[in-house]
């Protein structure tokens, strides 16, 4: 199955509540199937990464159809990666006054989706 990645689109979902290499771990299950394939393998996977990723996916998937024209049944999943974004900084009270730093990672998640050449 050949991709033609000159008619990529992409969608990014930016500041994500969520450590990039949980999401990773989804992204890299997806990577390479078909768009009906991959909602079929978030919707039943338990990690709650799949929410954000889903409304990306989806996103992808409308841009291309209403921007460029493409038909969702033959678009494939051709990037799909999550970059780290700012990190939130909390500090929780600790013994004998001291304060103990908490991160609180955010990700940016980003998908783009190709039509497979016949």
């Amino acid at each position: 199955m050949a991709v033609d990645t000159s008619e990529q689109v992409k969608a990014v979902a930016k500041y994500v509540r969520m450590s990039p290499r949980k999401v990773r771990r989804v992204l890299d299950q997806i990577r390479g199937k078909s768009y009906r394939e991959a909602l079929i393998i978030l919707e039943f996977m338990p990690y709650k990464a799949c929410e954000p990723i889903i409304k990306v996916l989806r996103s992808a998937v409308a841009n291309a159809e209403h921007n460029n024209g493409l038909d969702p049944a033959n678009l494939v999943i051709s990037e799909a990666f999550a970059d780290a974004g700012p990190t939130l900084r909390r500090f929780r009270p600790r013994a004998q006054g001291r304060a103990y730093q908490i991160r609180k990672p955010t990700c940016h998640i980003t998908i783009a989706v190709a039509p497979t050449v016949d």
